[in-house]
Order: structure tokens, then C-alpha cells, then sequence
């Protein structure tokens, strides 16, 4: 059991247990809909309030190490708190799925698909797009999250439905990352 494939099953498993419903995104989700890349760490979106959080929180144990002031802030502001494996040191990073309508939306479209020999929930390609781009701008510009959304519009193609990255794009204030990205993909929709 040292590997990341395991370490995601067992929070899935926890995640199932509890009933908290939840969707991969980050780099797993743009290595599924685009070009594979090397990831750090597992990226769970979840909906969930501050009891379900805590029970989450509470059924780990000792084998992992998770901050319970972290878990009370996510709840608190929409952020994230890590779960790291003691043993493998692997990291999730639990998101809590923000309250604004492009949030919703996107949790909404999840899709479930067959990855590590799992049906898992997993973020659409144009939301993960829209993700990645917001990181990207927030970060100042990072190249590995351009990079991830241009593997993703490449793998895709004519799949993408443009006018809903466009409406979103606007919407999060990424519209000229949306507009460089399809100008360096080639895209002419």
C-alpha cells in the first residue's frame, strides 16, 4: 500500500463513507482530459459543511496528519486544507467548493470517469480550463498551469464548448489568458 493509487482510494473510500460528495480536480483532472504530467499531490473539491469536514477530519487517525484549525479555516473561508499520509508522505489537498455561481456550476457538470480502475467524479475539461486559468493569474502568470489548459484544448479539440468558457472566462477575469490560450492552440473557434 505505498502508492498514491491506494492513498486516493482511502480517501474516496472516507469521503463515500461520510456522504460527502466530491469531484477530482488540479493536475489528475487536466492529466485526464489533456497531457499526462507528474503531479504532487491529489486535488479533492469537496461540498461539505463544518460537521461533515470534521467528521472527515476525525476519521483519519493517527496515520495521518491533518491540522484541525486548517480544516475549521477552510470551512470558514472557502480555502483548502492538506491531508498528508505519515507513512508516504503522499498530499491531498481538500478544497472546500466555494459558494460563488461559477463553483456551483462547475461541482454541477462534474463528470464520473474510469481513472486508476475507479468510476470517480471528475471536473469537465472546460471547467478545469477555467480553473487552471484562474491559477495562473492569480500565481503571476504560471506557465505549468497555462501549460496544463493548453494540453487540455489540444487533447480535447472541437470537443470544448467554447461559449461557455468565453461566458465563464469573463465572468472569473481570465478572459485574455482564455483568448492566448486558444491563439497558441491553434483554435480558431
Amino acid at each position: 500500500m505505498n502508492d498514491p493509487r491506494d492513498f486516493l482510494v482511502r480517501l474516496v473510500e472516507r469521503l463515500e463513507a461520510i456522504g460527502i460528495p466530491f469531484m477530482l480536480s488540479g493536475s489528475i483532472a487536466s492529466s485526464y482530459h489533456g497531457r499526462p504530467r507528474a503531479t504532487q499531490d491529489i486535488d479533492i473539491i469537496i461540498e461539505a459543511d463544518l460537521d461533515k469536514t470534521l467528521e472527515l477530519f476525525r476519521s483519519l487517525g493517527p496515520a495521518y496528519y491533518v491540522s484541525e484549525l486548517a480544516v475549521r479555516e477552510a470551512c470558514t473561508f472557502q480555502r483548502s486544507f492538506n491531508i498528508i499520509d505519515m507513512k508516504t508522505g503522499y498530499k491531498a489537498d481538500i478544497i472546500i467548493r466555494k459558494k460563488r455561481a461559477f463553483s456551483i456550476e462547475e461541482f454541477s457538470r462534474r463528470l464520473t470517469v474510469r481513472l486508476y480502475d475507479l468510476d470517480l467524479p471528475v471536473v469537465t475539461p472546460e471547467d478545469a480550463i477555467l480553473s487552471k486559468l484562474e491559477w495562473s493569474l492569480a500565481s503571476g502568470g504560471s506557465e505549468r498551469q497555462f501549460n496544463d489548459t493548453l494540453g487540455i484544448m489540444q487533447m480535447q479539440g472541437t470537443v470544448l464548448d467554447r461559449d461557455y468558457l468565453r461566458r465563464w472566462a469573463k465572468e472569473l477575469g481570465v478572459g485574455e489568458l482564455l483568448e492566448r490560450l486558444f491563439a497558441e492552440g491553434g483554435d480558431k473557434g
